[in-house]
C-alpha cells in the first residue's frame, strides 16, 4: 500500500521542510509564507496533510518544552482553518487520500487477519494450511463445504496449502482469482495489479477479464485488469519476508526502499535521483535502521533525518 498515492517526491520533502521551519518560527510571517505555498497547487495541501497524518502518530514528541513546539501547537487553530479552506477548492488533495490509503485502512479494520507497518503474523486455518501475512495487509477467510476461499484485500499473502480433494482452495484479489494445485505461493496486491510467485507446485490464475494461464514452480506473472503479462522467474524475496529478509538481486533501490517503508513508522522516501541504483544482498527487515545504515555504507547515497518520524534517501 502507497498513503502517498501519486504525490511527487518533491512536493513531500518541501511539505515536510515547511512543517520543520513552522516549529521554529515565532511570527506570523513564516506562516503566510506556508500558506502562499499550499495555496500554489493542490498536491502540496495533499503532502501537507500527509506529513500532517504521519506527524500526528508521533505527537509526544511534540509536547517538549521547546519554543518551536509551542509555536507550532499555538498556531494549529490557524493551520486548520487555512487547511478547510483550501480543502473546499481542491478535490486532488482529499481524492488522493479517500481514493488510496482510506479505503484500505478501514477495510483491514474488518478483515479477518489483518497487519499494521512493521508487524507480520503467520496463522494455520481450519483446513491445515498455513498463511503468513505481511506488513500492511488484510486479509480474509471464507471456509465451506464446497471450497476453502481467500480474499486478499491489500498487502501480501504467502501460502502452504494442505491437501483436500473435494474443496478447491481459491485466492481473490481485485484483479483475478487462482486456484492453487497443490502448492507454496505468494500473492502481492498493489493498486493496479497482482503479483503471484509460485514456489512449489502450480497455481491457476484467471483474471477479471477472463484470461487463463497455469503458473508453474519457480515462476512469477503479474496481471490486472487488462489481462496477464508475461511470465519470469519467481522473486525469492517474496518468500523471504516471512523469515525476517529483504532479499535484493539487482533491485531497484526505489522499490527497496518502499519495501523498508511497510517496515517503520513514518515516512521513508527515495529521492528519483538515485531510485534506480541497483542493490545487492540481504537486510534485515524489522531493523530498518540497520538496512539502512548498511546502504548508505555501500552506495553513493544519504539518509537525511529531517524530524525522527520523516526519514529520506537521497544522492551523497
Amino acid at each position: 500500500m502507497n498513503p502517498t498515492g501519486q504525490l511527487s517526491h518533491a512536493s513531500l520533502e518541501q511539505a515536510a521542510q515547511w512543517y520543520v521551519r513552522l516549529q521554529e518560527a515565532t511570527g506570523s510571517q513564516e506562516q503566510q509564507r506556508w500558506q502562499a505555498w499550499v495555496a500554489q497547487n493542490p498536491e502540496h495541501l495533499a503532502a501537507w496533510q500527509y506529513v500532517e497524518r504521519v506527524s500526528q502518530r508521533f505527537a509526544p514528541l511534540l509536547e517538549q518544552p521547546h519554543n518551536a513546539s509551542r509555536a507550532l501547537r499555538s498556531s494549529r487553530r490557524q493551520t486548520l482553518k487555512t487547511l478547510l479552506v483550501l480543502c473546499a477548492g481542491s478535490t486532488l488533495a482529499w481524492g488522493t487520500w479517500r481514493n488510496t490509503a482510506l479505503p484500505r485502512l478501514v477495510g483491514g479494520w474488518s478483515a479477518d487477519y489483518a497487519t499494521r507497518s512493521g508487524e507480520t503474523r503467520d496463522a494455520l486455518l481450519a483446513d491445515g494450511s498455513h498463511v503468513w501475512l505481511n506488513a500492511l495487509s488484510a486479509l480474509d477467510v471464507r471456509f465451506d463445504a464446497a471450497q476453502r476461499l481467500l480474499h486478499l484485500r491489500f498487502g501480501e499473502v504467502l501460502i502452504d496449502t494442505a491437501k483436500d480433494a473435494h474443496r478447491p482452495f481459491l485466492v481473490d484479489t481485485d484483479h483475478g482469482r487462482m486456484q492453487a494445485l497443490g502448492t507454496r505461493f505468494s500473492v502481492l496486491q498493489g493498486d493496479d495489479h497482482t503479483q503471484l510467485n509460485v514456489f512449489e507446485g502450480r497455481v491457476q490464475v484467471t483474471t477479471i477479464s477472463q484470461q487463463g494461464r497455469i503458473i508453474e514452480a519457480g515462476q512469477q506473472v503479474s496481471f490486472g485488469r487488462d489481462g496477464l503479462h508475461p511470465t519470469a522467474p519467481a522473486a525469492p524475496g517474496r518468500e523471504a519476508w516471512s523469515r525476517g529478509v529483504l532479499l535484493a538481486d539487482n533491485l531497484p533501490l526505489g522499490q527497496l526502499v518502499a519495501e523498508l517503508n511497510r517496515y517503520r513508522p513514518g515516512h521513508l522516501g527515495c529521492d528519483p535521483a538515485v531510485a534506480q541504483l541497483p542493490v545487492m544482498g540481504s537486510f534485515p527487515l524489522l531493523d530498518s535502521d540497520h538496512a539502512l545504515h548498511l546502504l548508505q555504507a555501500a552506495l553513493p547515497i544519504r539518509v537525511d533525518r529531517p524530524m525522527p518520524w520523516w526519514v529520506t534517501v537521497g544522492p551523497r
